[in-house]
């Protein structure tokens, strides 16, 4: 028989977002960034949340619904994706998502296009296709490279990818702060403690925030089912990839595509929806709603909008 869960698992919508995404804890995201990014950023001590969702500028453009979406003090733009499975054009998306903050900083009239750095980091419950056989190397930073020069051309645009299932190292092993981070984000939903080597006060936080027993009936629902969702997505998503049976199908929102959760899901929010996909995604969303799922959840597991989801 299976020991219920001590503490939340960080790979899923709620935990993310209860660990990172709100004010109360933003103290968490700031220390987390600070590691993965001081060399480039210098240390950030301010951060504001701004919309996850992001409008193109036409009404027919498409939009991006970012996990979080910040801005520190000197107005540099952090996106941070959490990926539970694997998606095929997932380097594609990401480059995408990109570019809306970089238009966002258009002014009018005459402007000099001075634009402030944008950081895209993916934090990855898998490992690349063509990196899976580099067991070594699972934290890439990429930037606009001269490959003439051999150095960086733009260092205002910078994309980070954790693969996560290439960090192994032990409690024992650790040595940095910034590992410790990951042992954490890794390892978190099996652990029944705190770990003595991460007594740091930031991690003490973090284990309390992260602990079920203090949440409320409503939240341990909303947990147990974001659970579902990313337990049954990756179980579909990896082991279609793994048969190789998807060629080119997942290119919506991988929170849209567990197939457990809903007939249809598996091929994402693509434009041209077939109507009995579209009806499956609303019957979802529906059903998730009576659960007393936020609905930000929503939005994340089914690719709808807030309106479709609140008319229902």
């Amino acid at each position: 028989m299976r020991i219920p869960d001590k503490y939340i698992s960080p790979f899923t919508d709620f935990g993310f977002k209860k660990l990172f995404g709100n004010e109360p804890n933003k103290d968490l995201l700031i220390d987390f960034l600070n590691e993965l990014l001081r060399n480039e950023t210098g240390e950030i001590t301010q951060l504001t949340y701004l919309s996850a969702e992001q409008l193109g500028r036409s009404i027919d453009a498409r939009k991006a619904i970012y996990d979080l979406y910040c801005e520190n003090e000197k107005g540099e733009k952090f996106i941070v994706e959490l990926q539970k499975a694997k998606q095929n054009y997932f380097k594609d998306r990401s480059i995408y998502y990109s570019t809306f903050p970089i238009q966002q900083q258009a002014l009018q009239g005459d402007w000099n296009f001075k634009l402030n750095a944008v950081y895209t980091i993916g934090i990855l419950d898998f490992v690349f296709e063509e990196d899976k056989h580099d067991h070594d190397v699972f934290h890439h930073e990429v930037q606009l490279f001269d490959k003439s020069t051999q150095k960086v051309f733009y260092d205002k645009l910078t994309y980070i990818y954790l693969e996560m299932p290439k960090f192994t190292k032990t409690e024992t092993e650790l040595e940095t702060h910034f590992e410790k981070w990951l042992y954490v984000l890794k390892n978190l939903e099996d652990l029944s403690k705190r770990p003595a080597r991460l007594q740091e006060k930031i991690f003490e936080k973090l284990f309390k925030q992260a602990e079920i027993a203090n949440y409320t009936d409503a939240e341990y629902t909303e947990y147990e089912t974001s659970l579902k969702i990313y337990r049954d997505l990756k179980n579909s998503i990896d082991t279609a990839f793994d048969d190789g049976k998807l060629e080119g199908r997942v290119e919506g929102r991988a929170e849209g595509m567990a197939e457990g959760m809903a007939e249809g899901m598996t091929k994402g929010r693509a434009e041209g929806l077939a109507e009995g996909e579209q009806q499956a995604l609303l019957c979802t969303a529906e059903k998730l709603k009576k659960a007393g799922v936020a609905v930000e959840i929503i939005v994340q597991t089914t690719g709808l909008s807030v309106r479709e989801i609140e008319d229902l």
